[in-house]
């Protein structure tokens, strides 16, 4: 048996369970889950996980913004923006507008065929939410929030 497959603790020590790796393995096994059910609510409303997102974060700016603040808020390169950008809009979803006090700016805005899909999007990921909660009890499911604002918000000190 090769040394590699026996799990080695934090201190590197053979026959003690990694508990953290194996935390990290359950975490990943989750987040591909929440992405393979919540596609499949979407494809419905014939969009992307991606899109919805980006859709999600258009409707929260008080004004339309700019495709450099969605890659900003997105936190992706700005091309990603552009071709999440190009799908929403060849589906009538959002347009390009010029910015009304300097021409070089473009701004994206939702549509009413966007808002509407932002409510069908709704619907879509409460139903998602709802198939992977499933098995949790009220109470679990109250842990599991508090539990995850600790790993998302860890605070000053802990962020990178």
């Amino acid at each position: 048996m090769s040394t590699s497959a026996v799990p080695t603790g934090p201190g590197g020590r053979s026959g003690e369970p990694d508990a953290d790796g194996l935390l990290a393995e359950q975490l990943l096994r989750l987040t591909r889950r929440l992405h393979r059910i919540q596609k499949r609510h979407l494809e419905p409303v014939g969009i992307t996980p991606a899109q919805s997102r980006l859709l999600r974060t258009v409707a929260h700016f008080g004004e339309p913004p700019r495709m450099a603040d969605l890659a900003a808020r997105l936190e992706v390169v700005p091309r990603a923006v552009t071709s999440l950008v190009d799908g929403l809009e060849a589906g009538d979803r959002v347009r390009r507008v010029p910015d009304p006090s300097n021409r070089r700016v473009v701004r994206i805005e939702l549509t009413d065929a966007g808002r509407a899909t932002l409510r069908e999007l709704r619907s879509a990921r409460r139903a998602a939410a709802e198939d992977i909660l499933a098995p949790l009890t009220a109470a679990q499911r109250e842990v599991l929030g508090g539990l995850l604002t600790a790993l998302v918000d860890p605070g000053p000190e802990g962020g990178c």
